[in-house]
């Protein structure tokens, strides 16, 4: 992978989009999170940039909109110039994924995204319903073509196989999607593997890799077996793009960016020593529920936000 390293920071090219990221990108999530006021939330991503991290996740469902609207004003005084903002819509139908885009688009006050992915692809039906005539993705492309995005992708979290499924169907369709949004952790090396099954299918095919869940949710943490940042410098290791990882602290903040900065390829033996260490725990995806349950579904929660499906032909 095209790579250039700074002093504070690592970046890397996105696919063959000829964009390049910053190898650790700020979740927009955690932004608006309880815990999180405003203000801090403000300061995580204006002192991120300022420490050279350029990628910026978010989605339109995250935290009812507030993530998108804190993200939005931390982007004001220039910020925005200086970032690749991505943001995610749940919406499968045509009218439902341009509704929530354009809502999207005002939260951030912002006049385009550079990357829209649709979430939460986690059913076989999925790519169906979004790559279908009237589909979310025609609203994506029209989107595209109007100025008010730059690239497409997907994401979720579910099993690597809707993944596979949902890069046929696209394919199947004539589209080329530019990045692809998966878990990437020491425990999904082990079971139901996204590393093992996607990772090389987007590698070979130039699809930008946008790695997340590094620490599972910090379920993996919970198991005692690696830290914080051998879990960062494992999902750095892989060919991702950007590791995306939740941060809701200045001190959170700082250990990203510290394991950016202690960041070497691990060798053979030292990504070995990692997987034995986890190999235990992840046996049955226990400390990976995003994968095993529904908790983590939003859109299985709210059904509403995927918008109409259309009746059998």
């Amino acid at each position: 992978m095209a790579e250039v390293r700074h002093p504070d920071m690592i970046y890397r090219a996105l696919g063959t989009t000829g964009e390049t990221v910053s190898a650790i990108g700020v979740g927009g999530f955690h932004l608006g999170m309880p815990e999180v006021d405003e203000a801090l939330a403000i300061r995580i991503v204006r002192e991120a940039i300022d420490h050279g991290v350029t990628f910026m996740d978010n989605c339109w469902d995250y935290n009812d909109g507030l993530s998108e609207v804190r993200m939005g004003k931390a982007l004001r005084d220039g910020y925005r110039d200086r970032v690749f903002l991505m943001t995610k819509i749940d919406g499968r139908s045509r009218a439902e994924a341009a509704k929530q885009l354009d809502e999207s688009l005002r939260r951030l006050q912002v006049d385009h995204i550079d990357l829209v992915q649709h979430h939460e692809v986690i059913r076989f039906e999925d790519p169906h319903r979004i790559f279908r005539e009237g589909g979310a993705n025609q609203a994506l492309v029209e989107a595209r073509e109007a100025g008010k995005l730059r690239f497409i992708g997907f994401t979720g979290h579910k099993d690597p196989r809707v993944h596979l499924d949902t890069l046929e169907v696209a394919a199947e369709n004539g589209f080329t999607l530019d990045a692809v949004q998966m878990p990437l952790n020491l425990l999904d090396a082990h079971y139901r593997s996204f590393g093992r099954q996607v990772l090389p299918y987007l590698v070979d095919h130039g699809i930008g890799v946008l790695g997340m869940k590094s620490m599972a949710e910090g379920y993996l943490l919970k198991t005692g077996t690696v830290t914080a940042v051998e879990c960062l410098h494992y999902a750095l290791d892989l060919p991702t793009s950007v590791v995306v990882t939740g941060i809701d602290s200045l001190a959170i903040l700082d250990q990203a960016l510290e394991a950016v900065r202690t960041f070497r390829p691990l060798t053979a033996e030292e990504r070995a020593a990692l997987l034995a260490k986890t190999a235990q725990v992840a046996a049955g995806g226990r400390f990976e529920p995003f994968k095993t349950t529904s908790h983590f579904d939003g859109t299985a929660a709210h059904p509403e936000w995927l918008g109409e499906e259309p009746e059998p032909v």
